[in-house]
């Protein structure tokens, strides 16, 4: 018994090796348990380290001032919409570059590969010049006070500025995890987000020759960090050994290639929007019950989002699975493949569900003293927690549409869960029938819950497999 658990162990350690490592790039044929296996650990820690950045990050920013804060959170704001733009397009690189790769249709998948670039550095570099004209406009129609203008007014110029580095990173990253190349996209982002932990203070408070350049310093440190790492993504896709090979004879826009992929990243902007603004107009509601319920609900979900990561690594890895079997001509594979994962993220979920209903104030203790905060906190947590296993499925479901190019199910999903119920129901409840927060987090948690209902119903009518992209 002994021997076999070792031995186990060791398969499970030289299998983790592997997928760090990207030993494994053709997922449409072997063991299926393998291959999510293979591409959920560099997803997972790609997003891992995403999460850490951002913690990272406003730690440093927190030490300038009340107002550096405040800038990096309408700085955000306006970035949602170049995350929009990106998160969309990498939906659809993602989607036609596994589906080109099952095909096994070398220059097809590097054609879509220039079209994603080209038509990120044209969205960036209209977004940069208004970001570097116009940087104090931004901040004060966003509201921001003249003081916190003049101080923060340098960290939107060169966020906005430099936003092609966050548009390139995104997109090329999404064309490796399409391609079956996951680890590439998680050594990119972990140089990346490596580089700005190390730079964020010397920028920010100065060494040596490097003045201090305060809140402008944090965006600096980001753009050093993410373009450094956009360098390396183009030198594999140029010279490295990924299925992605690049030549400069490759470099010609192709009208028809362009216009597809605006087609199908249309649906994953649409969802984005739809669930970033449901979030807003959430956070809204919550306003209505005072600065310590706000609170809570504020460290609540952060610290739910550093366990939502790994499940959203499964629901990549179960994307690039569909649409490279859907390639490769073998929709019951795809779809064995989505159930597969979809397992295990629940087992995850479930788990972390169970820690959170008995944990819940201790974790909020460590963020805060203040009782009433953590009582709103913990509450959140508890609350939304019930319905995690739901959420496994209906995250795994989702992008598994979107890897199959069905970009607008989705988009409908979301509309009918988040605008037509979540929202109304939040408000009737918490303001209407005087449910205060219990009211919103019961929202929060039937929506994901209709999310997870509505999709498998619809995945399991099986349209997804017949998509053209």
């Amino acid at each position: 018994m002994t021997e076999n658990n070792q031995t186990s162990k060791q398969n499970i350690f030289s299998l983790f090796k592997d997928a760090v490592l990207g030993k494994q790039q053709d997922f449409t044929q072997g063991s299926i348990h393998k291959a999510v296996f293979m591409l959920a650990i560099p997803m997972i820690l790609e997003m891992l380290m995403e999460s850490i950045f951002a913690l990272v990050d406003i730690i440093y920013v927190s030490r300038v001032s009340v107002n550096a804060v405040a800038t990096v959170g309408l700085t955000e704001s306006v970035l949602t919409l170049v995350y929009a733009v990106a998160i969309g397009l990498s939906m659809a690189a993602t989607a036609l570059v596994a589906r080109r790769t099952g095909e096994k249709d070398a220059k097809g998948a590097n054609e879509t590969a220039v079209q994603v670039i080209f038509l990120g550095v044209f969205i960036s570099i209209l977004i940069s010049i208004v970001g570097i004209l116009y940087p104090k406009e931004i901040l004060q129609l966003m509201g921001g006070e003249p003081d916190l203008i003049a101080e923060g007014y340098g960290y939107t110029r060169v966020l906005l500025g430099g936003n092609i580095t966050v548009m390139l990173l995104f997109l090329i990253n999404a064309i490796f995890r399409g391609a079956g190349n996951a680890s590439i996209a998680m050594w990119t982002l972990i140089l990346s987000n490596g580089l700005n932990i190390v730079l964020d203070p010397i920028f920010i408070f100065g060494l040596g020759p490097i003045p201090a350049y305060g809140v402008e310093g944090a965006a600096i440190a980001t753009t050093i960090g993410r373009g450094t790492a956009v360098v390396l993504q183009l030198l594999v896709l140029f010279f490295g050994a990924g299925k992605i090979k690049i030549a400069v004879k490759d470099l010609v826009i192709k009208v028809s290639v362009m216009i597809n992929l605006i087609k199908v990243s249309l649906g994953g902007i649409g969802q984005f929007l739809i669930g970033t603004s449901s979030w807003v107009f959430l956070m809204r509601i919550m306003s209505e019950f005072g600065s310590e319920v706000l609170a809570g609900y504020t460290i609540a979900i952060r610290i739910m989002m550093f366990t939502l990561m790994p499940a959203w690594g499964m629901s990549n890895a179960a994307a690039t699975l569909v649409g490279q079997n859907l390639g490769a001509n073998q929709p019951d594979r795809a779809e064995k493949s989505v159930w597969i994962t979809s397992k295990y993220c629940a087992y995850f979920m479930g788990l972390v569900s169970v820690v959170y209903l008995f944990l819940a104030p201790t974790f909020l203790n460590w963020f805060s003293e203040n009782t009433e905060v953590v009582k709103n906190g913990a509450l959140c947590l508890q609350i939304i927690a019930a319905g995690y296993i739901a959420y496994a499925y209906g995250m795994v479901v989702i992008q598994s549409f979107n890897g199959s190019g069905d970009t607008k199910t989705p988009t409908y999903i979301n509309f009918i869960c988040f605008w037509l119920f979540q929202l109304p129901f939040a408000y009737i409840m918490a303001i209407t029938l005087d449910y205060g927060p219990v009211g919103v987090f019961s929202a929060i948690t039937l929506a994901e819950i209709l999310i997870a209902v509505i999709g498998i119903w619809l995945f399991k009518k099986g349209k997804w497999k017949t998509v053209k992209v």
